[in-house]
């Protein structure tokens, strides 16, 4: 477990250093790396490559209803594409392309953006393609492989805060699923496990920062992708062991599905519990970044966006009854 203050603290850094065009943190010092380097090429080898090198083609029309389609676009690296598997409809991108028409009642337009391998950097580009799309709603999911390419947080970040700004600016809804926790992939061996686990959480903590100053809202990704995956790794772990299965991909996807119901007023927030509800943003992204399906958006009190500590937001722990309506 990472001590929570410390992480809202990295994440006001990375944050700071991200606006005004810094490098800013990195996870590793040199020397560190020089270790570490050989352990991640012995991981690499044993990864392997999964079958394909994208997702199988997905973009389409989905949910049999009557109206308007709402558009949908995926963006991000591999668990956007859904790499591995051979079935549109195992997809993250068609998974919540089918919920959402079912909440909606309406068919929904979905449009793949996201290309296996992407790192934030080349989020541009796939935001150039979606706005084509003129979505609706934006799904991101990004951060892996700038852990895996030792990307300086600050630099990822801005870039993803850039491609929400150009999302929210047509009207789209943005939510981001932040980086997962890469400490959960098996042939990963200590110390780089604890170190990319480290690093996965303070990019996420930071992303939710630049998420929500951008405009849009996030869920984490942290432990979704941790217990139930390091308890079943032959389940939720594709053939390469460090992609997920279908089954890992679903789970993903519906983490999501309720933050971009919400998104679109096609249903209510959950009232908050003990511990949720109104927080400064740097407690909630580092909270967010330590519990798996955790919302974060902006919110007001008494008509002020800002705070003494900086920007109002609303947490949220999503759970199991919270991915159905009503």
């Amino acid at each position: 477990m990472i001590w929570t203050p410390g992480v809202a603290r990295t994440a006001r850094r990375i944050a700071a250093a991200a606006a005004v065009g810094g490098g800013g943190l990195t996870a590793l010092g040199a020397t560190a790396y020089g270790l570490l380097i050989a352990e991640s090429l012995v991981a690499r080898r044993v990864i392997g490559r999964p079958h394909g090198m994208e997702g199988p083609p997905s973009d389409g029309l989905y949910g049999d209803f009557p109206g308007e389609p709402v558009s949908l676009v995926m963006l991000g690296d591999s668990l956007s594409v859904g790499l591995g598997m051979s079935n549109p409809e195992d997809t993250p991108g068609v998974r919540l392309a089918h919920g959402l028409a079912s909440v909606a009642e309406r068919p929904v337009r979905l449009t793949v953006a996201g290309k296996s391998g992407a790192a934030s950097v080349e989020l541009g580009d796939q935001v150039d393609r979606a706005l084509k799309a003129r979505p609706n709603v934006a799904v991101i999911f990004v951060g892996a492989n700038d852990v895996t390419t030792q990307t300086p947080p600050a630099t990822a970040v801005r870039h993803l805060a850039k491609a929400v700004r150009r999302l929210r600016e047509v009207g789209a809804e943005v939510i981001v699923g932040t980086c997962p926790d890469l400490g959960t992939v098996r042939p990963i061996g200590q110390p780089l496990r604890w170190v990319t686990r480290r690093w996965s959480r303070q990019l996420a903590a930071a992303q939710t920062v630049a998420v929500v100053e951008a405009g849009g809202r996030t869920v984490a990704f942290a432990d979704l992708l941790g217990p139930e995956f390091a308890t079943n790794p032959g389940e939720m772990f594709g053939p390469d062991r460090f992609h997920p299965s279908d089954r890992g991909y679903a789970q993903a996807a519906y983490a999501v599905l309720p933050s971009v119901c919400a998104a679109l007023g096609l249903w209510p927030e959950p009232h908050p519990r003990r511990g949720e509800g109104l927080q400064t943003i740097y407690l909630a992204a580092a909270t967010a970044a330590e519990e798996s399906g955790t919302e974060v958006t902006a919110t007001r009190v008494a008509g002020r966006a800002t705070g003494p500590h900086g920007r109002w937001v609303t947490l949220f722990r999503r759970r199991p009854e919270d991915t159905l309506p009503g």
